[in-house]
């Protein structure tokens, strides 16, 4: 028993020491901010955006939490103070966490999801990067030239010749192919051909279809030479990109709001295609990636 007793008593004081060398995921006290992202490509490059911005502006030191999980992961993680700060989608935000209905209004979703957030969460919604990620209507760059088409309403007057290509997804849901085509009278030579994800760039390129529905920031757009027709009926919800800061971070330290809203409006979806590519495409490193593109804005120097 006493032999016992005694394993019991070592076993403890072994806890307590590991836990004692183990560091702390919340917020520590010295300065330490801990910048999350979720698990795609895009988000790799904001998180390490935002990151590196903080660093270079501030005295600030950041701990980097990149692929943390997805929306509702990195909520859950910000609300318990695991987590200072993340990159989110407005549109995202909006309907994901709060559960609210569609509205396609982006400066409303913005002012509503920025109260909510910070009577319900204690949080702070900081303006856009100056982009969205949100469905996007493509079609080939020499169509685009060739008819002088820039919006889907200037497209409608040809896709009865068309061909379409759809994910299933969005043939299916709500507020995908059903309601765009009902918006803008979007009718195509035979219905839409469903497709996989993967090869609707390669259809579209190869001619096989004549307008397919993407993400507006993929890296294949750019280098394929297609182009986005705009949505000028605003008929898909906005997924403008804003970070999402914890307000007792931001009372803490005040230099980090000036660092994080100097990046308001530094990013069109052209370029974060771009950045998507490098990173994808050329199998970039995000840091080097991010390094570069921050040096191209002037975002600010280095507190080193």
């Amino acid at each position: 028993m006493k032999r016992f007793l005694a394993l019991c008593f070592l076993t403890c004081v072994l806890l307590l020491a590991i836990a004692s060398c183990t560091p702390n995921i919340n917020s520590s006290s010295d300065g330490n901010i801990i910048v999350a992202s979720k698990d795609f490509t895009e988000q790799d490059i904001l998180g390490e955006l935002l990151a590196q911005q903080i660093e270079a502006t501030t005295n600030l030191k950041v701990s980097r939490r990149p692929r943390l999980g997805g929306s509702f992961v990195c909520h859950s993680a910000i609300t318990a103070g695991k987590i200072d700060a993340y990159i989110e989608y407005s549109g995202t935000a909006f309907t994901a966490i709060l559960k609210q209905k569609t509205v396609n209004n982006p400066k409303e979703v913005y002012e509503k999801l920025k109260q909510a957030y910070s009577q319900k969460f204690n949080l702070e919604v900081m303006p856009s990067l100056g982009f969205e990620n949100t469905f996007a209507m493509i079609v080939r760059g020499e169509d685009a030239k060739r008819y002088n088409i820039q919006t889907l309403s200037e497209a409608i007057q040809y896709t009865p010749q068309w061909r379409g290509g759809f994910g299933y997804e969005f043939l299916e849901r709500e507020d995908g192919f059903p309601g765009l085509a009902k918006t803008y009278d979007l009718r195509f030579a035979k219905p839409p051909q469903i497709m996989d994800l993967g090869l609707i760039y390669r259809a579209l390129i190869q001619k096989q279809v004549d307008m397919v529905a993407g993400n507006s920031t993929d890296g294949q757009i750019s280098r394929l030479g297609l182009v986005v027709l705009k949505d000028d009926k605003h008929y898909f919800p906005p997924y403008e990109t804003v970070p999402i800061v914890r307000q007792e971070i931001l009372k803490k330290y005040p230099q980090l709001r000036t660092a994080i809203a100097s990046l308001a409006g530094k990013i069109s979806a052209d370029e974060m295609r771009q950045l998507n590519y490098l990173v994808e495409g050329e199998l970039r490193d995000p840091k080097d990636v991010v390094q570069e593109f921050r040096k191209l804005k002037g975002l600010g120097s280095s507190q080193g």
